[in-house]
């Protein structure tokens, strides 16, 4: 095949990052963006030459305002949207908010209405499907101190003769 045939095919997904914060209680941080009606996770596109982390904590401080300490990934979800093309999805631990660091957010104004913590179970109501599943899959792989590989948003399937168990 031809070299230009091959590097056609070849996936060029867009790339996302993000972060899961948490407050003293367990509850997760979601922002309310100004561009679109459901609720999100701190973090956006990874730019080019960017690397997954390097763009999560480029993303919290231009949104939040804040630089915490970025831990750990917790997912890589595949999640394919035939109108957008693939994407890979990068969610990292952000930890625990301290009361200090949680008063010192300060909203991207252009972008962001709120900054709210909630609990797990509100989870399906405030974000898309794929985006809730998609933090319940990291908030586990948390709980369980691993990282997890999701499709969309889902945990992928052994498929037999694979050699998965």
């Amino acid at each position: 095949m031809p070299e230009n045939e091959h590097e056609q095919r070849m996936a060029r997904p867009r790339m996302a990052a993000g972060a899961l914060f948490f407050d003293a209680q367990g509850r997760v941080l979601l922002v309310q963006p100004s561009y679109k009606p459901m609720w999100e996770i701190p973090g956006g596109y990874i730019e080019e030459g960017e690397s997954p982390l390097a763009a999560c904590r480029r993303e919290v401080e231009e949104e939040l305002g804040i630089t915490p300490a970025i831990g750990s990934l917790l997912v890589i979800d595949w999640a394919p949207n035939p109108a957008e093309g693939d994407k890979v999805l990068y969610v990292f631990d952000g930890g625990e908010l301290t009361p200090d660091a949680g008063t010192a957010i300060k909203l991207a104004s252009d972008e962001l209405l709120a900054a709210e913590f909630f609990w797990s179970e509100e989870l399906d109501q405030l974000l898309i499907p794929r985006l809730a599943r998609r933090v319940k899959g990291a908030m586990v792989a948390r709980a369980e101190g691993r990282t997890t590989y999701l499709e969309h948003g889902e945990p992928a399937r052994a498929i037999p003769g694979d050699n998965a168990e």
